[in-house]
């Protein structure tokens, strides 16, 4: 159960400045940085709402940051970053043909992956400067209105993103959203993790035993649209229910074809913490962390990092924090979030948020070890 502690220290600083595209004035990213008595230190910078870094002790006590990452502002603002950290919305993952109806209105999105539409489109809430916040108890609480039309979205979206740390070394982060008009929402954040070190690389990767506690998956085609078809996990490389987990190395030679996890999982609603779902468990044995994730959404994308460069001379390594070299299956995203393609298919939870409603996600991290 997550408690707000006050001996959570919040300090602010600044991370650079980016200059408004509608006013021609700079305004400055603000960067957050989060500690707790255990060590436990989060960073988030108001650029796309991005968790910068995390850093958690092992079972050793010594300390890493596990989450990729940038050093600057500028490596942030890069086309190559894929979405570190980021605060992905109106919509995360696909949209298919970049279109849907609400009632007899077709609407037609902005076309970034394909012909179809991708975490928002080309300037989703990843790539925003969000209003902030400080409230007690180690509170941050980032805001940002969404014009009608943004993207080809119907109506304005008022979201708040509450970012909360506790002394047990659980971060929990709290999504809102508020329309004008009947719109899709689906928010989720979009951090990179590796329990070995944001510089551990995909040997790092394999090395952790992943649950998730999913029966049930959701297939999907060549471009990565969900077929419509909500198929059992039992027999496939996608079934992650067992406890204390599957190797992750394994499981990615089991899909190879695929190039490992990219898949969207139907989450069990039971066995989770106050009104969360427990959703996955990902243990690193070699160092003893730990990091379990609960959430109200009704389902979360597994991603290995497929696309991150291969590290050779036609892909080189994407550098990240401290020169860190980021490369294919260097990390793992557990993204909660409704399934994807939802507004257009209606066996899917409902997606489409109407005015007088809010749309409320919540997730919880937390970071534990084990000897």
């Amino acid at each position: 159960m997550e408690e707000i502690h006050s001996d959570v220290e919040l300090e602010e600083d600044g991370f650079g400045f980016l200059r408004n595209e509608t006013t021609g004035v700079s305004e400055i990213v603000r960067r957050f940085t989060m500690t707790n008595k255990t060590g436990m230190c989060v960073q988030i910078i108001t650029y796309g709402g991005i968790i910068t870094s995390i850093k958690v002790p092992n079972a050793r006590g010594s300390i890493d940051d596990v989450v990729l990452g940038f050093d600057s502002l500028d490596e942030y603002l890069n086309k190559d970053n894929p979405y570190f950290g980021a605060i992905i919305g109106r919509v995360t993952n696909r949209i298919a043909n970049a279109s849907f109806k609400i009632g007899d209105k077709e609407y037609h999105l902005s076309k970034n992956e394909g012909n179809n539409h991708l975490h928002g489109g080309f300037k989703g809430f990843d790539k925003m400067n969000w209003e902030s916040h400080v409230v007690g108890g180690g509170k941050l609480v980032l805001s940002l209105l969404s014009g009608d039309g943004d993207e080809g979205y119907p109506g304005e979206v008022l979201t708040h993103a509450t970012y909360s740390l506790t002394s047990n070394n659980e971060l929990l982060l709290q999504l809102q959203a508020t329309v004008t008009k009947p719109t899709p929402i689906n928010l989720t954040n979009h951090s990179y993790f590796n329990l070995a070190g944001h510089d551990a690389g995909s040997e790092g990767t394999y090395e952790h035993l992943v649950t998730i506690n999913a029966d049930d998956y959701t297939p999907v085609d060549g471009n990565l649209i969900p077929t419509g078809a909500i198929v059992p996990v039992k027999n496939t490389p996608y079934d992650l229910v067992q406890c204390p987990g599957r190797n992750l190395g394994q499981m990615i030679q089991c899909l190879r074809n695929e190039g490992g996890y990219d898949m969207n999982f139907c989450v069990n609603q039971q066995n989770g913490c106050d009104d969360k779902a427990f959703v996955s468990r990902v243990e690193h044995p070699h160092n003893g962390r730990v990091l379990e994730i609960f959430s109200d959404a009704p389902g979360v994308q597994f991603y290995t990092g497929n696309g991150l460069p291969e590290g050779t001379t036609a892909q080189p390594p994407l550098i990240g924090k401290g020169g860190a070299k980021y490369m294919r299956h260097g990390a793992f995203c557990l993204e909660t979030q409704n399934y994807p393609n939802a507004v257009n298919q209606p066996n899917f939870p409902n997606s489409v948020l109407t005015p007088g409603a809010t749309y409320t996600h919540n997730v919880l991290y937390r970071f534990s070890t084990k000897c």
